[in-house]
């Protein structure tokens, strides 16, 4: 695949992690690897132990010019110096998020399967709609977001879109021509090796 038509990625963090060790695994995947943006998708509604880990994972990836987005936290994402959010439910939270951080800040939408829902989260600011899982899983009701969505959606619709949830190297391989980003997370944070995990996750792209 050609370095211009190659997608980028998202790399999402696990929901928990100790900030101390993370951040050493952190800055050696984020320096074997080009990545784009650096997604905090932590399980924990503690505000202190949100805090810690985004500080963190912010300095490792600020250090090397890696953008970063929290998921949801639209107060936590301006007091602690990131670059946007990250919204899971779609995009009925995405005019309220641009109008709060403004037009610099990255707001994201994840919509699910739904084109519906991406479109409207495109024309109310979104920067770019995710839609998942593209791989069979056993969470939530089974259902994935089908290749018909992101082929239709990389013809016509100019916002960027994100492939996610359950990916293989077979999914990377099929959804690569009809993506902008593949987001990676869970399929690479419980290897021995992250680094190398995401690279064989990734190989069929080039």
């Amino acid at each position: 695949m050609a370095a211009d038509d190659r997608p980028q990625i998202t790399l999402i963090t696990p929901p928990t992690f100790d900030p101390e060790t993370f951040s050493d695994q952190l800055g050696r995947v984020l320096d074997g690897a080009e990545i784009a943006c650096l997604r905090l998708s932590l399980g924990t509604k503690d505000e202190d132990t949100l805090m810690r880990a985004a500080d963190a994972a912010r300095e490792a990836a600020h250090a090397r010019d890696v953008a970063v987005v929290i998921d949801n936290h639209l107060i936590l994402a301006e007091r602690l110096g990131l670059d946007g959010v990250h919204l899971t439910d779609g995009s009925r939270n995405v005019r309220k998020a641009r109008k709060d951080l403004g037009a610099d800040a990255i707001v994201g939408a994840f919509c699910g399967a739904s084109k519906h829902d991406g479109m409207t989260a495109g024309e109310t600011g979104a920067d770019y709609a995710s839609f998942g899982p593209i791989g069979a899983t056993a969470l939530g009701d089974g259902s994935r977001a089908p290749f018909e969505l992101f082929e239709w959606w990389s013809e016509v619709i100019e916002v960027p879109i994100i492939a996610e949830g359950a990916l293989t190297a077979e999914l990377v391989a099929k959804f690569g021509p009809v993506t902008d980003f593949f987001a990676v997370g869970e399929e690479i944070w419980g290897a021995e090796d992250p680094l190398a995990a995401l690279k064989a996750l990734l190989a069929p792209l080039g």
